[in-house]
């Protein structure tokens, strides 16, 4: 990315001025998203009116440390742009004309300065989203920083690369696969990157799991097909030996989670892959598909979060979620039900809920299992049969809460179980009762399981809920609502349009 900056901007940046916050948090973000930052020779001319000598000559120096546009083009017969922007009376405004050019001409990606004329001839252009304040730009460019965080169990900590030990067995497999020297001159080489990972320790400080990401804006262009320039998420490295706590599950539900929140749009993998192996397996039940092979003979699995719509549309309810998990259907054609759930079922369920609190032991990097998942299970004595795949589940926390918090698709639904070997077999580790708990039932049960996909943004209170004539009251069983009263629920609590299909 070439950003060219104004002369006032290197003014503020090398004289002898404290900088303003807002320009360290630019300058320093210019600097993590690699960005080039040039300069205009124009600039040097604009310098050259400074009558005090001493102060323009030390500036001036400074200033030529730094690369330079070249070669950029010239406004003087383009008689389109100038009768657009003005052919400008003094010096200044030729400068500024100068300058502007570059970008029209897509010399430079964006120019950030603060001076208003140049701000208004870019609108008259059409090119003002180039053309940014250091306010804008420090919204823009602060989408490629990546530093929206995921809620992530504190069982799961978040490390530099630099910060593990290479001689962990869990790192064994991977040297066996890439040869152990060039194993470690790639982790070398992103410990210098400044790369970070979400890593969970065993008791004795062994590794259990990992998974080593990366933010890309680059195209793949070692593969077979080759793949256009986007902003992409990698997962440099997907592994996990301490099993039995649906950690893999977990892994996807923070990428996806990170890429939401940081505007990324595909993720993706490189995978020698094995006969039934059972990652590939896991990527491929939330929407990862082969895409390619790469020069080293492995395969590719890519993931899209926004596919096309029409690809979508294609499809039947269940096959969108299972597909392309996180969108969902959402249309007249599904039912929606308001699913009541005490506060510390909700809370073991859903442990990234931004409303919990973590629970003590979870600091002692103890796992709670259905949390991680992102395939759940909802046990009830209901007797509603209603219910079926692809509907919507929406969760109503009741408690000193009392809000609408979740939003989840019906994947299967068991009726009538009453054996208590059955229901462990169908609910595995996905549930939040025990084996006791669900021994001493009263049965028979109803068993939903579904894919938990979104919470709200801002979740509904009951009494917004009765305001708006969704709930009479305090729902006491699964209840289902009108197709309108979703809508309100969906507009109100900020389900994102972009992952709904109706």
């Amino acid at each position: 990315m070439r950003v060219l900056l104004d002369t006032n901007i290197f003014i503020y940046r090398e004289d002898d001025h404290l900088l303003s916050e807002d320009l360290q948090k630019l300058l320093k973000t210019l600097h993590e998203i690699k960005a080039d930052q040039l300069l205009h020779p124009l600039s040097l001319d604009d310098l050259e009116k400074d009558r005090n000598k001493t102060r323009k000559e030390i500036i001036i120096s400074k200033i030529k440390a730094y690369p330079s546009l070249e070669a950029p083009p010239n406004p003087e017969g383009d008689s389109e742009y100038l009768e657009t922007v003005g052919y400008g009376t003094t010096i200044n405004e030729q400068i500024d004309n100068g300058i502007l050019y570059a970008v029209y001409k897509n010399a430079v990606d964006f120019l950030i300065t603060e001076d208003k004329g140049i701000h208004k001839k870019a609108r008259k252009l059409g090119i003002d989203d180039r053309v940014l304040l250091i306010n804008d730009a420090l919204d823009v460019f602060g989408h490629y920083t990546q530093r929206k965080e995921t809620i992530r169990p504190p069982a799961l900590e978040e490390k530099y690369i630099y910060n593990l030990n290479l001689t962990d067995p869990i790192f064994d497999s991977l040297k066996q696969e890439y040869e152990e020297f060039k194993f470690k001159e790639w982790f070398e080489k992103i410990s210098r990157e400044g790369r970070k990972c979400w890593v969970h320790y065993r008791e004795d400080r062994s590794i259990g799991a990992i998974l080593i990401y990366k933010v890309e804006n680059e195209a793949i262009d070692n593969s077979n097909p080759p793949f256009p320039k986007k902003l992409r998420l990698k997962i440099s490295t997907f592994k996990v030996t301490h099993v039995g706590h649906k950690i893999g599950e977990l892994f996807i539900k923070l990428s996806i989670d990170f890429c939401i929140k940081n505007g990324i749009e595909e993720i993706y993998l490189t995978r020698f892959t094995k006969p039934e192996d059972r990652l590939v397996e896991l990527i491929t039940e939330y929407g990862f598909y082969k895409a390619g092979v790469n020069s080293h003979d492995e395969d590719i699995f890519m993931k899209e979060l926004v596919p096309d719509r029409k690809v979508m549309e294609g499809l039947m309810p269940i096959e969108i979620t299972r597909k392309f998990y996180p969108n969902f259907y959402d249309g007249e054609n599904v039912k929606k039900f308001v699913v009541p759930i005490y506060p510390e079922f909700h809370d073991r369920l859903f442990t990234d809920s931004k409303i919990r609190q973590p629970k003590l032991y979870e600091f002692a990097k103890k796992f709670i299992v259905e949390g991680n998942t992102i395939k759940k299970v909802y046990i009830s004595h209901s007797r509603i049969k209603a219910v079926k795949p692809s509907d919507l589940l929406l969760f109503y926390r009741s408690g000193s809460h009392k809000k609408v918090t979740s939003l989840g698709v019906v994947e299967t639904v068991y009726t009538g179980i009453g054996d208590t070997d059955e229901i462990l077999k169908i609910v595995g580790k996905r549930t939040v009762f025990t084996r006791g708990e669900i021994e001493a039932m009263k049965k028979p049960i109803l068993i939903i399981l579904f894919r938990h996909h979104f919470h709200l943004k801002s979740p509904l209170h009951l009494d917004e809920l009765k305001a708006k004539d969704i709930l009479r009251g305090p729902p006491q069983s699964i209840t289902e609502i009108k197709h309108r009263s979703y809508v309100k629920i969906k507009e109100e609590g900020g389900i994102d349009e972009r992952f709904t299909i109706h």
